[in-house]
């Protein structure tokens, strides 16, 4: 072989090489967009969430204005998950306020004037449908993180990541026990 065929296969390696970092690198960096866009997705069904509370408690207060203390429970709920930031305090504190707003929906049902009013139901079926879409983008966030955290784990673009700073993604989990509960069902 001569210098010339032996320089010649070494950079043809070496493009090879990077052809492949650079590959990877950008699987890595389009999965963490992903996540990000997912992210993303859930934080507008969680502000559509939080919008539709002040009306809630609104509704209630003017047929059950005597329970002030789960009305203040609702609303000192939803500001702490407005403060949340990041996947696992969010999770925290939307776990917290689905327990405020269970409380609220069972006071409701001693009340039949409010069960009832048209606001309430509109917004009581508004903020299901709102739950429905919370459930549904959690599951399309931790799907992404899963794929990319897998991305950044495996061999060999773990050692990619490693490289970058590729730091793996937290998971949108529900923090509260009763969540996680297998519903009792008794006939």
């Amino acid at each position: 072989m001569t210098a010339l065929t032996v320089l010649l296969l070494m950079l043809i390696i070496a493009a090879i090489l990077v052809f492949w970092v650079f590959s990877l690198y950008n699987g890595l960096v389009r999965l963490r967009n992903a996540v990000k866009n997912a992210w993303s997705q859930i934080d507008v069904q969680l502000k559509r969430r939080h919008d539709l509370i002040p009306n809630l408690v609104e509704t209630v207060k003017g047929f059950a204005s005597h329970e002030k203390d789960t009305l203040e429970r609702v609303i000192s709920a939803r500001n702490f998950a407005m403060k949340a930031s990041g996947p696992a305090e969010a999770g925290k504190a939307e776990g917290a306020l689905s327990g405020a707003l269970k409380s609220l929906f069972a006071v409701s049902e001693a009340y039949p004037d409010l069960k009832a009013n048209q606001n309430f139901l509109a917004l009581q079926e508004e903020l299901t449908s709102t739950e429905n879409k919370i459930a549904f983008s959690r599951q399309a966030y931790n799907d992404s993180v899963m794929r990319y955290n897998n991305k950044t784990e495996v061999v060999p673009s773990n050692i990619i990541a490693g490289m970058f700073g590729f730091k793996a993604a937290e998971f949108f989990e529900i923090e509260l026990p009763e969540e996680r509960a297998v519903p009792k069902v008794s006939f």
